[in-house]
């Protein structure tokens, strides 16, 4: 019996990927920073109204969407969704996500739950009632907290999605020394190659406030330049395994067709393939 697993564009077989919230003036710096070290950002904004600071329109495109950064939903009025009646949490995400439409220029299809999210819920408000909303609001992934961890992987419901730690987290230096050590391509033992996602999350105000951008500095310089590793926004994380999840393939699995419009990358015992876009390939 065959294994088979995801592998990242190129055949790698990790990724990491930036969460920052708010839309604070600070990003500024803390996109430069990314850029200087080659590393994507997804950059949570709530409405103008609600930011002390607020970005022009050509401020986003050139300081963030133009350098390959993503800006997702933060809600209008920075809104706990899970203490929202379902018509309230309608209503300040489909704000926020119109207004950042308008002023991006682009289609916003990601989110980060505000506040406490859906940590806490209250006002008999259900995570299932949460998620339908905002599925049919077209918010392809939620971004939730609390839950910093080592394991790396990639979530089970994009609805919940965890990140591996806030930048702040005590152990995350340790955290990156393990994911960069990891084995997984060699390594003989199934469960273990699957693929890893370190991904981390915060406020750029943070490091005003703390007095420790060399933190993030160093970070990113742990991680920079590695041609194992795949720098991505949130979005391109969710894009490429929904890619991945429509692959189709011949009832005695030796053909695999690709019907996304980007090219996917297997690992088939061993032996990477890339599936380009609307390619069948015989994989065994």
């Amino acid at each position: 019996m065959r294994s088979i697993f995801l592998r990242y564009p190129g055949g790698r077989a990790k990724a990491v990927t930036f969460s920052y919230d708010d839309g604070n003036e600070a990003d500024i710096r803390l996109a430069s920073i990314f850029d200087k070290y080659g590393m994507k950002c997804t950059f949570n904004f709530n409405c103008a109204y609600c930011r002390p600071f607020n970005f022009t329109n050509e401020q986003i495109n050139d300081i963030f969407l133009s350098r390959g950064h993503e800006i997702a939903v933060h809600g209008a009025n920075h809104r706990p969704n899970g203490n929202l009646r379902p018509i309230e949490g309608i209503r300040d995400v489909l704000d926020c996500r119109l207004e950042l439409e308008e002023r991006c220029g682009c289609i916003i299809r990601g989110m980060a739950y505000p506040d406490t999210g859906i940590t806490l819920l209250g006002n008999f408000t259900t995570y299932e009632k949460i998620k339908n909303y905002l599925t049919e609001l077209d918010i392809a992934y939620a971004r939730t907290l609390g839950g910093d961890n080592d394991s790396f992987m990639l979530p089970a419901d994009f609805h919940a999605w965890m990140p591996s730690a806030h930048h702040n987290n005590p152990k995350i230096f340790e955290y990156v020394d393990k994911f960069l050590t990891l084995d997984i391509s060699a390594n003989t033992y199934h469960a273990r190659r699957i693929p890893r996602l370190l991904y981390i999350w915060g406020h750029s105000y943070e490091f005003d406030r703390d007095n420790n951008w060399d933190r993030i500095e160093a970070i990113c310089e742990k991680l920079a330049g590695n041609p194992d590793i795949w720098f991505a926004t949130n979005m391109e994380i969710y894009d490429y395994v929904e890619g991945y999840k429509r692959l189709v393939y011949s009832a005695d699995g030796h053909k695999v067709y690709n019907p996304s419009l980007f090219s996917i990358w297997i690992d088939v015992d061993f032996v990477l393939h890339e599936i380009k876009s609307g390619e069948t390939v015989r994989i065994g």
